[in-house]
């Protein structure tokens, strides 16, 4: 696995970059792509506005309150999707073998290259080069032996940052990493860690994998292989789909029940022709309710076949309903989602807990 040379490519603010690339009076101003109405959220931030702690998935007012002369610009998907296709077609030029993890973010497998250049970190150069270049966008860049340490990498300096993680490097720098710095250790995640006196990677790789297994589930033995600096999964060209779903934001917070129905029907309704357009199978049906304070919970419930019609997904979304307590807390949205494909691997499994993609169904819908 030591021999693999991996490089992940993450474009900095890349929809905030285009849009100051392609209006130079945006330059240097901070600006989020979004809606600044009531029930807004940001999408993305410039750095200038980073400065003042707007962040992506804020909501519009707060980030408002954060930085007053914050200008919001809505969103051009079609052009971020093209800008992005131009920078897929800069990868090929040194290997086919690309796995995107969204528009702005990519992993490359160049131990084989193209160029048969030697050294991966002299590639991602040559990247970040033509990136500027060709596009007048800045892209940082990570390189490693694996996937996880070479995103570690990519974040490490950015922005336009360029950072690679030797082999003979890896358990130092990991143990230095913040608990909060590991792919998987989301808020709540990270409060667990602390409270179980764990707040970097040298304290992780001192827990048994009996106790973080205990305590974190299968998704503990990924921690466990991430405090040595172990990641097999190979950069896979072809993506497979793993769950597909539907959320709306709701123009008012409701806690009333037969409202609550009323929206939760819509959602199947939309989710069941979703699922009939792409053919998509899945066993697990997830439901996410984020209330008024903007705190979410999720509960899933998964069944021995497919989940596809509007007979089968209804009836359990409204059996996972029952067991959220909304009375007292006005729901702002609801979501619902089928996942888990009978044909996936009990290991892609546990790496679902871990993804943080945006489907297409979402990025179109920012504004809610």
């Amino acid at each position: 696995m030591n021999e693999r040379k991996i490089i992940h490519i993450d474009m900095d603010a890349f929809y905030a970059s285009v849009e100051q690339r392609d209006n130079p009076v945006l330059r240097g101003k901070p600006i989020a792509v979004g809606y600044a109405e009531e029930r807004g959220v940001v999408a993305a931030a410039s750095y200038e506005a980073r400065r003042f702690g707007v962040r992506s998935a804020m909501s519009s007012l707060k980030a408002k309150r954060l930085c007053p002369q914050l200008i919001f610009i809505p969103g051009r998907m079609e052009v971020y999707k093209s800008v992005s296709c131009q920078i897929h077609e800069i990868f090929h030029e040194y290997t086919d073998i690309i796995e995107p993890i969204s528009l702005d973010e990519a992993f490359l497998d160049v131990t084989e290259n193209k160029p048969c250049i030697p050294l991966a970190v002299d590639i991602a150069k040559e990247i970040k080069q033509k990136v500027r270049e060709r596009l007048n966008l800045v892209a940082s860049a990570g390189i490693s032996y694996n996937k996880f340490l070479a995103k570690i990498a990519s974040d490490y300096r950015k922005p336009d940052g360029l950072c690679t993680i030797h082999p003979a490097q890896a358990l130092d720098f990991v143990a230095r990493l913040p608990i909060e710095s590991f792919w998987g250790v989301g808020p709540v995640t990270a409060k667990k860690m602390h409270s179980l006196g764990i707040h970097n990677g040298e304290q992780l790789r001192m827990q048994s994998l009996e106790m973080l297994t205990r305590e974190f589930g299968k998704v503990g033995t990924i921690y466990y292989d991430f405090a040595r600096g172990i990641d097999s999964r190979p950069v896979e060209a072809v993506r497979i789909r793993k769950s597909v779903g539907c959320e709306h934001t709701l123009e008012k917070d409701i806690s009333k029940r037969s409202s609550v129905i009323i929206e939760l029907y819509h959602i199947v309704v939309e989710l069941v022709n979703r699922l009939e357009h792409i053919g998509f199978h899945g066993n697990t049906l997830t439901l996410k309710i984020k209330f008024h304070d903007f705190s979410q919970i999720t509960r899933s419930i998964t069944q021995g076949r497919g989940l596809m019609s509007i007979d089968v997904i209804l009836p359990l979304s409204k059996q996972l309903l029952q067991e959220v307590d909304y009375e007292h807390r006005p729901i702002r949205l609801i979501g619902i989602s089928v996942s888990n494909p009978r044909e996936e691997s009990e290991e892609k499994g546990v790496w679902e807990q871990l993804s943080f993609e945006f489907s297409d169904w979402e990025v179109n819908h920012w504004k809610k």
